[in-house]
């Protein structure tokens, strides 16, 4: 989700501060990578305890009913998820719902590159250098597969950028919870900026070759040893606080909250679940992003890229490894549709308005 204007400054400096290090000539390999949202998201581990306890507390029956009808139970282990990046007070029960079923101890992330058009940054991966990650429970490792897989891969589809992953705040949203349910996790960001979809199978395929080779060589099992996180929001909606840009597809009002909210469901049946396949991402990139302008939002999904060189990378790597991938949508919601999760006596808060005229959409999918 698109933070306020405090939190767009901050990301500003941030920025500028990663910058003017990289002109130095120095690298980030011996530092950890910080926090850039510690409102939204929980950077203290007595906050994330605090979180899911009242997420318990406000939502076990809401819960349970979400597995019985999905059929997720403690034997679930996803090897792909789709997950939402929003304020804790937000998204709410769809983190612990699906997250807690990411199994695996390393962990591949694919995020946003929402300020990438500031670092000029597109058709290309983005890695960091960073080896490690400050996180609720203490640092999380980055995997030295990263560097592996960065070794495999031709020059022009990827670029290691500190500054791009030190203001991004799509995966931090994430790694808190991963780490309460394994304190032992290890992780491998990349960000995925501006693509076309035609570069994206280029570059997905040889991607996902370099990971078969890296996880056969050590004999990972999907699932249990490895999985993909996704990370995306979905619809940006209203005709308010937006940066002067109007996202109010179907109009403000309750008829048009109801046309945009089908219309969310309309794009993962058609394109995310069950199945997938180039041809079903591909059309997920056609609702979108703009046939004349790949850089240009058509559907206001900020994972309009994450999402579709993710799964196009478990889609290789499914048939690279003839494991079949089946998706199910464990849960939708908006930020307006469900009661919000307290936190600002957590030292925590929100960093955007939640109203009919400002309001984000959620999709948690797990794929097995």
């Amino acid at each position: 989700m698109e933070r306020k204007t405090n939190i767009l400054f901050l990301c500003f400096v941030c920025f500028i501060g990663f910058f003017l290090l990289k002109c130095s000539g120095r690298d980030n390999t011996d530092v950890a990578r910080d926090f850039v949202d510690t409102v939204g998201f929980a950077h203290l581990d007595w906050q994330v305890d605090s979180v899911l306890a009242r997420i318990d507390r406000l939502y076990s029956k809401r819960i349970e009913e979400i597995r019985r009808q999905k059929g997720v139970s403690e034997k679930t282990i996803w090897k792909v998820v789709i997950s939402p990046h929003d304020d804790y007070s937000y998204v709410g029960y769809l983190y612990p719902v699906l997250l807690k079923y990411v199994r695996a101890r390393t962990v591949f992330l694919f995020g946003v590159a929402h300020k990438a058009r500031l670092l000029g940054l597109k058709d290309r991966l983005v890695f960091g250098s960073f080896e490690r990650w400050r996180a609720p429970y203490g640092e999380v490792k980055v995997s030295t597969v990263r560097n592996e897989l960065i070794k495999s891969l031709p020059g022009d589809f990827y670029v290691v950028n500190d500054s791009m992953m030190a203001i991004e705040h799509s995966l931090e949203a994430i790694v808190p919870f991963l780490q309460y349910y394994n304190k032992r996790i290890e992780i491998i960001p990349v960000l995925v900026p501006y693509m076309p979809f035609e570069r994206m199978k280029e570059i997905s395929k040889t991607f996902a070759r370099a990971i078969y080779d890296v996880v056969s060589r050590k004999k990972w099992e999907w699932g249990r040893d490895f999985a993909f996180v996704i990370s995306s929001d979905a619809v940006h909606y209203g005709d308010e606080d937006w940066g002067g840009r109007n996202f109010a597809y179907f109009g403000s009002d309750s008829v048009g909250y109801i046309k945009a909210v089908n219309h969310e469901y309309e794009i993962i049946n058609n394109c995310l679940i069950p199945q997938i396949n180039p041809a079903r991402i591909e059309k997920f990139v056609n609702y979108t992003v703009q046939e004349a302008d790949y850089t240009k939002y058509k559907w206001t999904w900020c994972g309009r890229y994450s999402i579709p060189f993710g799964l196009l990378t478990a889609y290789q790597l499914s048939r690279i490894s003839e494991v079949d991938l089946k998706g199910v949508l464990v849960g939708y919601a908006t930020s307006i549709d469900h009661e919000h999760i307290p936190v600002v006596d957590l030292r925590m808060g929100i960093t955007a308005p939640a109203n009919i005229h400002h309001w984000v959409g959620y999709a948690a999918i797990g794929y097995y």
